[in-house]
Formats: C-alpha cells, sequence, structure tokens
C-alpha cells in the first residue's frame, strides 16, 4: 500500500509541478492592453474622433443587467460608438428598457430579433444578425453581463490592430458572491493559465492551441466575413472556444488578453445556475473522449490527490522523499489558484476548498458527457437544444 501512495505522491508532485511552471510562463505571456498613457494622447480625448466601434449586445431576458451595461458602453471615451441590442425574444422587459436608452441617446439601436432557425444556438444566431447590421468595420461583441471602463473600448482596438489579429478576446475580472461561484468560477483563470500552451496560442495559428472567452470578443469585419463569423458556428453553445478555432482554421491569427482592469462580469448567481450554466457547454470543452479522462487524471493528480494524501492522513505512511513530493505537490497545486485570488477574483473561501472546486468542475464534465451520450436536451435561457451521442 505504502508503494501505491509513494507512486500516487511522486505522480501528482510531477502534474502539479507542470501546472505551476505553465502558469508561470502563461502569467508572464498574459497581458493587459496597454494604458492611456502608452496611446497617443488625441486617441482618448472625448472630443476627437476615433476608431469607429459597432458594440454588439445580444439580449435575451436581461432586464437586471442591461442598463448597467449600457450606461457602461455609452461612457466610453476615445471611440466613434454605435451600440446595437438584439432583443431575442425577451419576455422580461428588456426591449423597453433598451428602447428607452435609444431615445436618449441616438447612438444606441434596438433590434427585433427573427425566429430562430432550426440547427441554430440562440446566442450565435442574435450575434450573427447583429453583425450584419453593424455600421462600422471594428466590431465588439459583449455579453449583457458585462460592463466596461471608459477607455475599454479604445484600448482593446488598439491592442487588436497592434498584435495584428484578426479576433482578440478579453478575459474580464470575474465577480463571485455565492459560495458556489467563487468555488467555480475562478477556474476560469486557472485552467486557462494552466494548461493553455500560450506560446503556441501566440505564435501559431492551431485550432487546438486557440482559447477564447465569449463575454468579449472584438473583431475586425473582414475577417469576420472571411470566416463566416457566428454563422460558422451556428449550433455551438461555447463561442469562446469555437470561434477562434474556426478563425484559425481559415488561416487567420486570434489572441487573448487580461482585461480585469477593463471588464467585469457576474457571470451566475448561485451554484445551481453556475452547474448549469457550465454544464451546457462543456462538450465542446473537456467532456470529449479522450480529452476528458486526460484532463481528469491530470487535474486530480495536480490539484487534488496532494491535499487528499494530507488529510487522510496517509503522509505518514510514506518515506521521506515522497512526503516531501506530497509537501511541494500541495504548494505548487494552490499556489495558481492563490495568486488567481489575488490578481482577479478575491474569492478567498474558494481559493481555500480549491479541491473541492475541482471535483466539482470534473463532476460536471462527466455529467456533460453523460448526458450527451443519453442524447438529453440541453436547458438554457428557456430554450432546448438536443444533443449527438458520439
Amino acid at each position: 500500500m505504502a508503494s501505491v501512495l509513494a507512486v500516487v505522491a511522486f505522480g501528482s508532485c510531477a502534474a502539479a509541478c507542470f501546472g505551476a511552471m505553465q502558469f508561470v510562463v502563461s502569467t508572464l505571456m498574459f497581458r493587459r492592453a496597454p494604458g492611456v498613457h502608452e496611446l497617443a494622447a488625441s486617441a482618448v480625448q472625448e472630443d476627437c474622433s476615433g476608431p469607429e466601434v459597432s458594440v454588439l449586445i445580444p439580449a435575451r431576458n436581461e432586464a437586471e443587467r442591461i442598463a448597467k451595461l449600457l450606461q457602461s458602453v455609452l461612457s466610453s471615451r476615445g471611440v466613434q460608438l454605435e451600440v446595437c441590442v438584439l432583443d431575442d425574444e425577451s419576455t422580461d422587459g428588456t426591449a423597453e428598457i433598451v428602447g428607452r436608452f435609444a431615445v436618449a441617446d441616438s447612438r444606441v439601436r434596438l433590434l427585433r430579433g427573427v425566429r430562430m432557425p432550426g440547427g441554430w444556438n440562440g446566442k450565435q444566431h442574435a450575434c450573427w444578425q447583429l453583425a450584419q447590421s453593424a455600421r462600422y468595420t471594428e466590431l465588439v461583441f459583449l455579453d449583457a453581463d458585462v460592463e466596461l471602463s471608459s477607455d475599454a473600448l479604445v484600448r482593446t482596438v488598439e491592442l487588436r490592430r497592434n498584435l495584428g489579429v484578426s479576433l482578440l478576446s478579453g478575459f474580464p475580472r470575474q465577480l463571485t458572491v455565492s459560495l458556489g461561484e467563487s468555488l467555480l468560477i475562478p477556474l476560469i483563470h486557472v485552467i486557462l493559465l494552466c494548461f493553455l500552451p500560450f506560446p503556441l496560442m501566440r505564435w501559431s495559428r492551431m485550432p487546438g492551441a486557440s482559447a477564447g472567452c465569449g463575454q468579449f470578443f472584438a473583431a475586425e469585419r473582414a475577417g469576420y466575413l472571411q470566416t463566416g463569423g457566428h454563422s460558422g458556428i451556428r449550433d455551438s453553445r461555447h463561442d469562446g472556444v469555437m470561434l477562434p478555432r474556426l478563425y484559425r482554421r481559415a488561416g487567420l491569427k486570434t489572441d487573448i488578453f487580461d482585461a480585469s482592469d477593463l471588464a467585469t462580469c457576474r457571470m451566475y448567481q448561485s451554484l445551481s445556475e453556475t452547474w448549469q450554466g457550465l454544464l451546457k457547454n462543456a462538450t465542446e470543452g473537456f467532456a470529449r473522449w479522450p480529452a476528458l479522462p486526460m484532463i481528469t487524471l491530470v487535474m486530480a493528480a495536480a490539484f487534488v490527490f496532494p491535499p487528499m494524501l494530507m488529510v487522510v492522513g496517509a503522509v505518514g505512511q510514506l518515506p521521506e522523499d515522497a512526503r516531501r513530493a506530497v509537501a511541494i505537490g500541495l504548494l505548487c497545486g494552490y499556489l495558481p489558484r492563490v495568486i488567481c485570488c489575488l490578481r482577479y477574483d478575491r474569492a478567498w473561501l474558494g481559493a481555500l476548498l480549491h479541491p473541492v472546486a475541482v471535483v466539482l468542475f470534473l463532476a460536471i464534465q462527466w455529467t456533460a458527457w453523460v448526458d450527451q451520450k443519453r442524447g438529453r436536451a440541453v436547458q438554457w435561457r428557456q430554450r432546448s437544444y438536443e444533443t449527438l451521442s458520439s
């Protein structure tokens, strides 16, 4: 038994150290957009001509959130702006709120979505309609639960242009309130920085090395139309993963950046909503074969096994070098979560319960895979999406 535990200890240490080293490399490459002081002075003056930007917002039953987003976008400096909101068959007064903004400010346009055809996902259909109506060449897609700083748009557009990429995605600061949110939402940054090969993402066009956050995309119109944009991923529920892959398959460059100083987002508001939100698009992320067993083994080894060995008292049965391996694994497994907590979310209780969060995350992935194999429909935003077993 002790020999088996020793193998687990050394394997866990190796996995945790690999994740920590990858985290350091990725963190160095995951940079923020240039600050206002780094841009040309004329680019951030309220009364100057700047980049022409169409902000495109799909909205379905977003009455509780849409006003804050619109207020933040309309306070933008350094850009010529239009804000298009597509009301996607809302039943909660979303259209009325946007309509009042449109009356008060000519930069706001309310679009009425047409009925969604078969074979489409609701968000992708809404975003495609928005893109067809956009007047400007710079397109910025935002989820309705995002809020921007006044310099977010000009800095994002300038970064996309400076990088020379057709699609740029920002990762906002994630706001967490409930325990369920604090456990699971911060894993977005942990997984991104521990497991995405940033050098391949930045210096190649490999579709599998791409990443994105569906909450915040910036694109130039020519590349968007060349790839088909959201119409090219019409049945997807996870544009954060699938849209960058679409671009790369077309030979175009994509990139990501740290938008935590430009944008905030509260994705979900409870454990059950967080569970369902992550479950709906898991099969386009990790919940696929053979990725699922591989990521389960790696994440369990790096983040779960070292504290488990400590908790069950198994460390006392190990030789000295294996005990040191457990201690190193425990440190390297917690380090990314603690640094992300300091830098992005301040979800300290979730960080303390990091192994529990990882177990919950893996449970979501396996649940999604089982549901797909059984052909269960995915429910989201009062719509049902069929899944295909594979």
